[in-house]
């Protein structure tokens, strides 16, 4: 039965491409439920990261990096940032500490604003890249920010998501903005994305890993089947997915293959490995790359990729 002390809600984080967002999310979560990279806008989908406490249920809205768009794929995902802020019951800014507070920041601050009955809060990430000094220098900008464009910090936070430093903490403030309510999530749950769409977000990190710069928004993932193999005994079940791996030319394709098939497979085994260590299964997993000649810029192709 849930006490009348319960609180659930919804917390989007936000910030430029390459923030942290990805990364406090799952440290926040306790388990990897998005994918990580150190290629900007590498999240693609509204990805929810559930936290289970006694006292409440924090549900953690990870959305794609917001950012001036290039390409049609762009202006669909920052539609998707906006939408989410208008649903949640606060928007969390992530502001790596490592860097300055630049032009992006500031843009982000600026269309924040614009959210009037949001409540809004500041985190500093990547605290362990910064010394003390750099830290409380860079907190102080986050709230001159903040005066300047108009947006009023509930809570600036600083954190870091590799070391665990100031994570708790960061979820008891975040938990002290929720409404009081009831649990909106099974125990157990850690997200609430289907199985298809995280493997297929766990294939398209392996791939990204150790690619040419200009490559990382040319690849989408399709997960075409995923089941469990018939016929194998209940103690020793596989799960079997065929995936395809999408780029927009035909050098690009050449690039994930590798020579004689060698970058796909190294893909495909680190791949492999994050499934299994997700779901909990031996998986068999089988991948392809197709071409979807410039898919960014096409609807047809992005409503068949599901973007």
């Amino acid at each position: 039965m849930t006490g009348p002390e319960h609180r659930s809600g919804f917390v989007s984080l936000v910030g430029r491409p390459n923030a942290g967002k990805s990364t406090l999310t799952n440290a926040l979560v306790g388990q990897k439920v998005v994918i990580t990279s150190d290629k900007p806008q590498t999240t693609r989908s509204v990805v929810r990261g559930i936290v289970h406490r006694p006292d409440a249920q924090l549900i953690m809205v990870d959305t794609p990096g917001l950012h001036r768009p290039r390409t049609l794929l762009g202006e669909r995902l920052n539609d998707l940032v906006h939408a989410t802020w208008a649903e949640v019951d606060a928007v969390a800014v992530c502001f790596p500490a490592n860097e300055r507070i630049g032009p992006g920041d500031r843009f982000i601050t600026t269309e924040l604003a614009k959210v009037p009955r949001t409540t809004k809060l500041a985190i500093a990430t990547k605290t362990d890249l910064a010394d003390p000094g750099r830290i409380a220098e860079h907190l102080g900008e986050i709230a001159a920010l903040g005066a300047e464009t108009g947006v009023e910090w509930a809570e600036i936070v600083p954190v870091s998501a590799v070391s665990g430093d100031q994570v708790s903490l960061l979820a008891d403030l975040m938990v002290g903005l929720l409404p009081e309510g009831p649990q909106l999530y099974p125990d157990g749950d850690l997200t609430d994305a289907p199985e298809e769409i995280l493997a297929a977000e766990l294939i398209r990190e392996a791939a990204l890993d150790g690619v040419r710069d200009e490559l990382p928004h040319s690849i989408a993932v399709v997960v075409e089947e995923m089941g469990l193999r018939e016929d194998r005994p209940d103690d020793r079940p596989l799960l079997d997915i065929h995936a395809n791996l999408y780029v927009e030319r035909s050098s690009q394709k050449g690039i994930v293959i590798g020579r004689g098939g060698s970058r796909l497979k190294d893909v495909g085994r680190r791949a492999r490995l994050q499934i299994e260590a997700l779901l909990g299964v031996p998986v068999y997993l089988d991948l392809h790359v197709k071409i979807a000649k410039d898919w960014q810029r096409d609807p047809r192709q992005l409503r068949k990729l599901g973007l």
